[in-house]
């Protein structure tokens, strides 16, 4: 089911007391040469209930997940839509590894599933410290392998328990081939979307409760120091381009550049945008999961590994 849509990116910028025209608008967000221009949004399809965690593999092509429908969706370079899996552990955040298995947040059962390209999935972790983990919702795979997971608590229906065993809705990091996760920051209110830079440096956690996103330095053994404010912003899903640019969503997507500025807001035709990543053969396709539809933008600019 695809269809076009005929919304027009709109980017609003903040200048206090200035009332902007769109033309203006788009001009000042060429100036960065992010989007392509004359792109606008194409709504790939809207058959879904909410959109999640998308991830793009080697090749470009994308998966995403519909969690209360608990599916696993691709979109393929080709521009074919497809369902990739069932039963999948109410997955919600993703990430491919080095290995092309899709590791899942699967908070089913408050897990974190390596799934293979056969469909097979392997339990990489269910617990910390004996306690039932919240429910992990995204995370981020780092070059050594280690994985950064967010552990939010947000009641499901499908749950029989009413409360989280953990206190804390906290960051964890699974080294490569450990069994045990360690905490590496427990001081936030809600932990939410989560990624870090193409060199390992640096990692950036949004607190969607608590509306802000912090940026950490990444110590050789994955632990994390120098926690800074980098927006007063929350985010659910988020991602970076080759120029640094960090892309936070909710309201429409909203870019900021490397030093915290922001940019501008993509507006999307939805009431909640969920997650975004880039795909496509060069990575200048960006994927928006926005509630029940997905959309695809033509960018200027590439996503990084």
């Amino acid at each position: 089911m695809c269809k076009k849509t005929g919304v027009i990116i709109t980017v609003i910028l903040l200048f206090a007391g200035m009332a902007k025209s769109q033309q203006t608008v788009n001009q000042r967000l060429d100036s960065f040469k992010l989007i392509q221009p004359g792109a606008t949004l194409f709504q790939v399809s809207d058959q879904f209930k909410f959109t999640e965690g998308p991830a793009v593999d080697k090749k470009g092509n994308i998966y995403f997940t519909d969690q209360p429908n608990d599916k696993i969706w691709k979109y393929g370079i080709d521009g074919k839509l497809s369902v990739f899996m069932d039963k999948t552990g109410r997955s919600n955040g993703l990430y491919f590894d080095k290995k092309g298995r899709l590791l899942a947040c699967a908070d089913e059962r408050n897990e974190l599933w390596a799934i293979t390209l056969k469909r097979q999935v392997v339990v990489l972790l269910n617990e910390f410290n004996g306690q039932k983990l919240n429910g992990p919702n995204d995370l981020w795979i780092d070059k050594k392998g280690g994985i950064y997971f967010t552990d939010p608590y947000y009641q499901r229906p499908y749950w029989a328990r009413k409360k989280p065993d953990l206190e804390k809705q906290s960051v964890y990091y699974l080294a490569k081939g450990n069994k045990e996760a360690v905490l590496v920051d427990s001081l936030l209110v809600q932990p939410n979307g989560i990624v870090g830079t193409p060199d390992g440096s640096n990692l950036f956690v949004a607190d969607i409760r608590d509306n802000k996103t912090y940026k950490y330095t990444i110590n050789e053994d994955g632990s994390l120091v120098n926690r800074q404010l980098f927006v007063n912003q929350g985010s659910d899903g988020m991602t970076l381009d080759n120029m640094g640019n960090l892309y936070l969503t909710g309201k429409g997507v909203t870019i900021y550049d490397k030093l915290g500025t922001r940019i501008g807001n993509i507006a999307v035709p939805s009431n909640w945008v969920g997650n975004i990543c880039f795909g496509g053969k060069n990575r200048t396709t960006m994927f928006i999961t926005a509630s029940e539809s997905v959309y695809t933008l033509q960018m200027l600019v590439r996503g990084v590994e």
